[in-house]
């Protein structure tokens, strides 16, 4: 069976009739059977057409559309109805086509009359084509061509059309009379009928009136009003025409015209609301086309219902005035930009109000045309208005169109200007007269409100016309400057108190007893009270005054850019020539050095670079240098070369020195390992151990293909690897230049290495000792005042002025040579000028032979700085004071000038030092001779000076003073300064510890050297340095060694140290050399001091006996005989502290300040005043911890250390009898001490010691609290475990791990590179290992809360002062399991690995103590500024290292283990470690009976 075919749908023919014919007949128009067919068929607003002839040509009636019929075929219809039956339309339009010659109708087949005609049902037409439009016809080709279909047609229904509307020169009875007429045949084929009222738009209600009546007359005769043109019930009509051709539809509503054509506005009016939103989102410039906007809106329902119903033309008029609109917002914007600015531009051109005020406006712009910057404001434009030019699109330039200001706006803000500045010049004249009035209202004072103020100044004119904002800007300026010159007064006033603060011990936090004793002091001062409302920036000043005090560098002068340090490098720099014969006696030693061998070593071809280059600038291998000709013979090596790691190709090119030259941080590491390696090499192949190493030359290459940001890095990098290396360092030299080298940096790596070659002959030498110090005949140091009122060329003169004179080591940037003849025979002097500051560190450090002490006469804290100076200068030492003013005339115009001068020759004839005046006015000062007695004088005392200084260091031992910080300036070169390892380190040296970064406690078993003690044990030996070093440089200095204590007194020690000391010695036993080791078995490395911890004093025993034996280079070796005295030397040891003695002319050397009454006085007053109300109650212990002296320096941090009475010692302890001071130091009556806490060492750390947070990113893991970053199956943190892993499978060898401090920046890279990616691989990123244990302690450091419970601190210090050892570690047992299990889990693991560090102590020189030192603040997080804190210091340290020691027992209920010896702890005899510490409670003096567990007196093993 075949299957049903769906049914098709079924086809309507209808037929459209009205009034047609000659215009006789129709008048001069149709009745609207075309548009309404043409709605119908084809609605879209684009395929409507208003225009529809029927007036035609013969050839276009006989053309296939036409066909020589009357009617028309307009086409087929889809209609679906509202019951969703469907059917096609078939449209016919029944006209008569009028010929356009005749103006009668075309003869056709058909000549029937219309009426006739028009009622036909069946047509027939072959091949005829659907009608579109008028165009069409002649044009078919152009337009779709469709058949009417079979060429024939059967007539449905009919659709006759009646004109409602007003006009076409016709009646509307006629036409009525012919519908009527055509009705009558149309009714005869019966078939339905509809009238369609046409042309409702333009209705006359009588017409529509009739038409109603016309219908009403008919049976079942509908009438739909209808518009073409507005779209309105058109598909209405013939959709009632439809359901009367087929019942069973439904019957549709007919709708009045006006109800309808109203629903139809709404909807168009909606739909273009939608499509002018659309053009607004759609477009932004004015410049878009129509074109790109349809074919990018095309499929959008928004565009395509509104080109259906309004259609493509108005779309495109909409799109236009959209764009037009845009372009005049953009015209609008331009000029509000414009005029908005031209203000501002008046304001730079026409800124004077005398020359404009009376200009008109016109004459204005012809001010503005002349000036230079117009056409920087203005462009004068060839057409104009702007507006209409091309200008506007044009929206770079920012220049206004001149034609603007001959608008009405333009003059309009040119007066507005003119009265602008008139307002404003009366506005600043009136704040200028109001800033005069708050000047004399002399109660206000520094930080007072401006409220308290107001009430006092509000009559004035001038507050009164300002406003409140300005009143308050003139306020706030004027308390600006009050502020300012009080800080000022105060700084002064503190610089004039200089001997209140230098008695400060240096690298000590102040006591609060100090601070009170300070604060009553300068509480009597009106400048200190005037700053009582600025009570926070007053005391901001005194602390940092304080700690400039304790750590005072060119950099952190209070001065700033008047410090004496940096204007007299910058005068020295400028008008010091090194003249030739200075150059030549650089390298006399080198003169006949004619041939250079230099093996250059660098990475990836960067040596033969340098090779290529150094020949390039040299003639047949000869480079000509400071006026001599060497021959060069260079050898370029690759790093990776296996040759540098042989040693036997150093004896066959025997090289002179090693240029090395690095370009990035990977080759820079690379030279530093090697270097290390060649340096062991070279040592281990040489038979004469003592022969100087060769010189090595860092050079840092250019990056001469692209500016490279990571130079600061490279720079710095490279310095701090030259510093640890102790070799020079080439800079790039500042500008810009074609090559990787220039050739400055080559003449500075070649003199580096002749000089190296000099000095290195220098030190082998045999000359006197004190020439290896000096090289100099006479060694002066100049002191002045950061910011006296005078030129530093005013007392450096009398020396630059000298042909005499040349410039100074280099390195030494404030020191100039003399060459003068003094007595008998031409000396070389040695001048450094310093600053006060400065020279403090060498006052008592380096060799001096002579003071230059200036000072302004008119500035009474210059005086004051001298004072305190000069009263801590050894009295053997001669010293010029100089006064410095105008001119004589001051001495008696001037009272305080007269009074300072008066005072200075007073303490100059009291110490009988010299003294004289410079006037700046004068000539006299330009003479060398000035100093020309003086220079005499120290010649004279030169001998007994020197002998004094080596006295004065055999008898500062350990017992008076202590460096805490070796790389404090106070403790040598006044121009060193101290740099961590890395700019960007966060972790200076920790606060507990009394060593920073790059000191270590003891010497490494490879440097040391030993000497053997009255008892035959032997004890570390540290040479003296052999020459000044240079200062400038970050390499820490040289440190005198401190005297070691013979067996007899090991009691005294102290007990903090003395698992230390003990260990050390221990760890020499193995090693023991003869009695007296000769000076060549001391290498350069000894020349850095170990620092040790000071001695206990007891009443009995003298501080000042000393054995003094000399090695073959006179370096000075100290020991103590603490019995008072010599018995036990044998040999020439005995004589070495006599020929000192007798040196001296029977008087051991004091103090100035003891010589002079006024020095003496100025120095006690400050305690007098503050203790003058102490009764002699308060006088026992409370009175000990007053001020300390300069001679106990370090003693302040920790009170064991302290003399007997520590305040009775004064600026510093001569321990002289016949010294006026000892008058004021009888011994009073003192109640028993009582024990308490020890005070521990203090250390000025930046605040807040453990910030929040030391990141400047933020991160989602760093800085969380722990349990964040743990998960139960997890319990460790993943970067710890990392961190970790790193570290024990790279760092085990690291010397100083977790000592030394890694670069912050590698660091912070390490943290930020984990945040991005947790699985990254630490060994892939090749970091120093150094770097990875910051980055570790830096986690426990950010966390919110420390990793240890603040919680449990108080039971951790009470369980480390239990005496018993096993005890002890039960208890911290216990505690240690409260932890949270988090905190518990890490903190096991941490230690763990702790642990394991301390087992590799022999290599990375961290032992447990040393570890715990370096961890327990990171694990803790004390409070450092509580004193409580302070007090336990000590017992924290010891409970971490308790700890480490015992992981075993701790955690995993193991044994409690013995400390080893490498760990330089002791053996747990008696009651160990608890034992030190609870000596440790008794504060000072301490008799031997007092010690309730007294040390074992066998030797230390």
């Amino acid at each position: 069976m075949a299957k049903n075919k769906e049914p098709r749908p079924p086809t309507y023919a209808i037929s459209v009739v009205g009034l047609s014919g000659t215009e006789k007949e129709k008048g001069n128009c149709g009745v609207g059977k075309s548009c309404l067919c043409n709605r119908y068929v084809r609605p879209s607003a684009d395929s409507y057409y208003s225009e529809h002839t029927s007036v035609l040509s013969t050839i276009d009636f006989g053309g296939r559309v036409v066909n020589n019929d009357h009617f028309l075929y307009w086409g087929e219809v889809l209609h679906r109805g509202d019951d969703g039956l469907e059917c096609r339309i078939q449209v016919i339009e029944q006209t008569e086509f009028i010929d356009d010659q005749t103006f009668l109708p075309h003869r056709s087949t058909n000549l029937q009359p219309y009426t006739k005609r028009a009622a036909t049902t069946k047509l027939q037409s072959a091949e005829k084509l659907m009608y579109i439009c008028t165009d069409q016809l002649g044009l078919e080709q152009d337009f779709d061509q469709k058949q009417m279909p079979d060429g024939k047609l059967n007539i449905d229904g009919f659709v006759l059309c009646i004109d409602v509307s007003k006009g076409c020169n016709r009646k509307f009875d006629d036409q009525m009379k012919f519908v009527s007429s055509l009705y009558s045949q149309i009714t005869k084929s019966k078939k339905p009928i509809i009238i369609a009222a046409t042309k409702c738009d333009e209705c006359v209600e009588q017409y529509l009136r009739d038409v109603q009546t016309f219908a009403a007359s008919k049976k079942n005769l509908l009438v739909v009003e209808t518009s073409s043109r507005s779209s309105v019930n058109v598909e209405l009509c013939f959709n009632a025409l439809t359901q009367q051709m087929d019942k069973t539809r439904g019957k549709p509503k007919i709708i009045p015209y006006l109800e309808a054509y109203k629903t139809q506005r709404q909807l168009v009016a909606t739909v273009s609301d939608r499509f002018d939103k659309l053009i607004v989102q759609t477009v932004k410039d004015y410049h878009t086309s129509w074109k790109i906007v349809s074919n990018t809106l095309k499929n959008h329902s928004d565009y395509e219902e509104y080109i259906n119903l309004e259609g493509t033309k108005k779309a495109r008029s909409t799109f236009s005035k959209h764009t037009e609109q845009l372009r005049q917002e953009h015209i609008r914007k331009r000029r509000e930009d414009y005029l908005s600015s031209l203000p501002k531009i008046l304001n730079k051109l026409l800124n004077n109000l005398e020359e404009i005020e009376n200009l008109s406006w016109a004459d204005a712009q012809n001010l503005m045309k002349s000036r230079a910057e117009f056409q920087y404001y203005f462009v004068v434009l060839e057409q104009t208005p702007w507006d209409e030019t091309d200008h506007i699109n044009k929206t770079d330039d920012r220049r206004v169109p001149f034609d603007i200001l001959k608008t009405s706006e333009g003059e309009r803000i040119y007066q507005n200007h003119v009265q602008h500045l008139i307002s404003e010049k009366r506005r600043l004249e009136m704040k200028e007269k109001f800033k005069k009035t708050l000047e004399r209202v002399h109660f206000i004072g520094p930080g007072q409100p401006w409220e308290e103020v107001m009430c006092f100044v509000m009559e004035d004119e001038a507050y009164k016309y300002i406003t409140e904002a300005d009143r308050r800007d003139v306020y706030g300026r004027h308390q600006q400057e009050i502020v300012e010159r009080a800080k000022e007064e105060f700084q002064e006033m503190l610089f004039e108190h200089a001997e209140l603060f230098y008695d400060l011990d240096l690298n000590a936090t102040p006591s609060c007893d100090k601070m009170s004793e300070i604060h009553a002091v300068l509480n009597e001062e009106p400048r200190y009270r005037a700053l009582q409302k600025l009570a926070p920036d007053r005391e901001s000043l005194l602390l940092k005054h304080i700690g400039f005090v304790y750590h005072p560098t060119k950099e952190t002068c209070l001065s700033g850019a008047s410090c004496v340090d940096l204007k007299v490098e910058q005068v020295l720099a400028n008008r010091l020539v090194q003249l030739d014969h200075g150059r030549t006696s650089l390298y006399y030693n080198s003169a006949s050095l004619d041939k250079v061998n230099l093996c250059l070593i660098g990475r990836e071809g960067l040596a033969q670079e340098l090779a290529n280059e150094i020949r390039a600038q040299s003639t047949d291998d000869e480079y000509t240098l400071d006026g001599k000709i060497y021959e060069l013979d260079l050898l370029s090596v690759d790093v990776n070369s296996p040759m540098l790691l042989n040693h036997s190709w150093v004896s066959t090119f025997k090289p002179h020195g090693f240029f090395c030259v690095f370009s990035s941080i990977e080759s820079l590491n690379y030279i530093g390992d090697r270097i290390s390696r060649i340096r062991a090499e070279i040592t281990q192949s040489r038979r004469d151990r003592f022969t100087q190493p060769l010189p090595f030359i860092l050079i840092l290459a250019s990056q001469r293909d692209s500016v490279c940001k990571n130079m600061p890095i490279l720079r710095h990098q490279g310095q701090q690897l030259a510093n640890k290396l102790q070799c020079t360092f080439i800079d790039i030299p500042s500008g810009t230049f074609p090559r990787k080298f220039n050739e400055s940096q080559i003449k500075q790596a070649l003199r580096a290495v002749l000089e190296g070659l000099k000095h290195n002959f220098d030190v082998m030498s045999p000359m006197p000792s004190i020439k290896d110090l000096s090289e100099t005949d006479l060694r002066i140091v100049m002191c002045a005042m950061c910011g006296d009122p005078f030129s530093v060329d005013l007392i450096l003169s009398p020396f630059l002025d000298s042909h005499s004179c040349s410039a100074g080591q280099p390195g030494q940037s404030n020191t100039l040579i003399l060459d003068k003849i003094i007595g008998d025979s031409r000396r070389r002097i040695q001048v450094t000028v310093l600053s006060y500051h400065s020279s403090i560190g060498i006052r008592k450090d380096e060799l001096v032979h002579g003071y230059i002490l200036v000072y302004s006469a008119k500035r009474k804290s210059s005086m004051a700085m001298l004072r305190a100076f000069l009263a801590e200068v050894q009295d053997v030492i001669p010293v010029q004071m100089v006064a410095i003013t105008d001119s004589q005339a001051d001495f008696f115009e001037n009272e305080a000038i007269k009074e300072l001068m008066t005072e200075g020759e007073h303490i100059a004839t009291e110490i009988t030092a010299k003294f004289t005046a410079l006037y700046s006015l004068s000539q006299y000062h330009r003479q060398t001779e000035v100093f020309t007695p003086f220079f005499n004088e120290v010649l004279e005392k030169k001998n007994g000076i020197e002998s004094s200084f080596m006295f004065d260091n055999t008898r500062d031992g350990p017992g008076t003073t202590e460096d805490v910080f070796p790389q404090s300036p106070h403790s040598h070169s006044p121009a060193y300064t101290y740099y961590p390892d890395s700019e960007d380190d966060a972790e200076g040296p920790p606060p507990y510890s009394p060593i920073g970064d790059d000191v270590q406690l003891l010497p490494t078993p490879s440097e040391r050297k030993y000497r053997i003690d009255l008892e035959g044990n032997e004890y570390p030996v540290h040479s003296t340095p052999v020459g000044e070093h240079e200062r400038n440089h970050k390499v820490p200095p040289p440190v005198r060694p401190k005297p070691v204590l013979t067996k007899p007194n090991v009691k005294k020690l102290d007990p903090n140290l003395l698992k230390t000391i003990e260990a050390g010695m221990r760890s020499t036993r193995r090693t023991r050399g003869p009695m007296m080791v000769h000076g060549e078995d001391l290498e350069a490395s000894d020349n850095y001091a170990e620092p040790a911890d000071t001695l206990l004093k007891s009443k009995g025993f003298s501080d000042d006996i000393y054995v003094v034996p000399e090695d073959t280079h006179s370096r000075i070796v100290k020991m103590r005989n603490s019995f008072g005295g010599l018995h036990g030397l044998h040999g020439d040891e005995e004589n070495g502290f006599d020929r000192m003695s007798k040196s001296q002319g029977g008087r051991r050397p004091s103090k100035y300040k003891h010589r002079s009454k006024i020095l003496f006085s100025k120095t006690k007053a400050y305690h007098r005043r503050v203790h003058s109300d102490v009764s002699d109650d308060e006088s026992g212990p409370a009175v000990q911890k007053k001020k300390k002296g300069r001679g106990n320096r370090g003693s302040e941090e920790d009170p064991l250390l302290s003399p007997v009475d520590p305040w009775k010692v004064g600026i510093d302890n001569p321990a002289i009898t016949s010294d006026p001071e000892q008058d004021d130091k009888k011994p009073k009556k003192k109640k028993a001490p009582k024990n308490k806490e020890p005070k521990k060492v203090k250390v000025k750390t930046t605040k807040p010691l453990y910030p929040p947070t030391r990141r400047n990113w933020e991160s989602n893991y760093f800085g969380m609290p722990l349990q964040n970053v743990v998960t139960p199956e997890r319990p460790i943190p993943l970067f710890i475990e990392k961190c970790v892993d790193y570290i024990e499978r790279t760092g085990l060898t690291t010397e100083g791990l977790y000592r030394v401090s890694g670069n912050k920046t590698d660091q912070d890279n390490i943290q930020k590179q984990f945040d991005q990616d947790h699985s990254v691989d630490f060994m892939a990123m090749d970091v120093a290992v150094n770097a990875v244990a910051g980055a570790l302690k830096a986690f426990f450091a950010d966390l919110p809360d420390p990793l240890i419970p603040y919680s449990l601190h108080p039971e951790l210090v009470e369980a480390a002062k239990i005496v018993d050892h096993i005890e002890r570690l039960q208890v911290l047992k216990e505690i240690v399991r409260k932890f949270p299990p988090v905190n518990y889990e890490v903190f096991k693991y941490v230690i763990t690995h702790l642990n394991r560090v301390s087992q590799h102590s022999k290599t990375t020189l961290m032992t447990a103590d040393n570890l715990s030192i370096c961890f327990w603040p990171t694990l803790m997080r004390p409070d450092f500024e509580n004193k409580d804190t302070l007090s336990t210091t000590k017992l924290n340290q010891s409970v971490i290292e308790s700890f480490i020691q015992q992981s075993q027992y701790f955690f995993y209920d193991g044994d409690i283990t013995e400390p080893s010896s490498a760990e330089g702890t002791p053996p747990p005899h008696g009651h160990g470690m608890v034992e030190s510490l609870l000596a440790l409670q008794l504060p000072p003096p301490l008799q031997p009976q007092q010690i309730q567990h007294p040390l074992p007196s066998e030797p230390l093993i």
